[in-house]
């Protein structure tokens, strides 16, 4: 699976996109689904930005933490709905592994913003991230996805 928006879907906050060639390739070649949590949780695009206050992904799962949007309207519920049908949908298709939008409040691995509407980052998982992970798939940000694939690029252009 990859986040939709990195696929050049229109599903960011503000109804812009996160287009990456390769992962738009990907999709159109028919190897991976796509998917937003944010608009399958019921938000619409677009709407303010959002931020998890009070610890990531794994503490909006526990009830130790919200994510609130910039004009200061809690949305957790929307994250949380938008997760579990994310998940329902991986378990249905069997999928493994899931390429996720950096630093978003549901899609971010290892880094997001923290609440602040600063850009300043934290360690931590988004919503779906932290969810996706917590039942064994294996999530990846885009950066680290890309940062692969040319370190791979480079270690085979010897062997050609």
């Amino acid at each position: 699976m990859v986040s939709a928006c990195l696929a050049g879907v229109a599903c960011v906050y503000d109804g812009s996109h996160n287009r990456q060639a390769h992962f738009a390739g990907l999709f159109k070649d028919g190897k991976v689904f796509l998917f937003c949590p944010e608009v399958l949780g019921g938000l619409r695009i677009p709407h303010p930005p959002s931020e998890i206050r009070g610890g990531d992904g794994c503490a909006v799962l526990e009830g130790r933490a919200r994510v609130v949007s910039k004009d200061g309207r809690d949305v957790t519920e929307f994250f949380v709905l938008g997760a579990r049908k994310t998940l329902a949908f991986a378990r249905k298709h069997g999928v493994k592994v899931a390429v996720m939008k950096a630093k978003s409040p549901s899609c971010g691995c290892g880094q997001i913003h923290d609440g602040t509407f600063t850009k300043t980052l934290i360690s931590g998982f988004g919503v779906t991230a932290a969810l996706l992970k917590q039942n064994g798939i294996e999530v990846v940000s885009d950066v680290e996805y890309v940062s692969a694939l040319s370190r791979k690029s480079k270690s085979t252009k010897g062997n050609i």
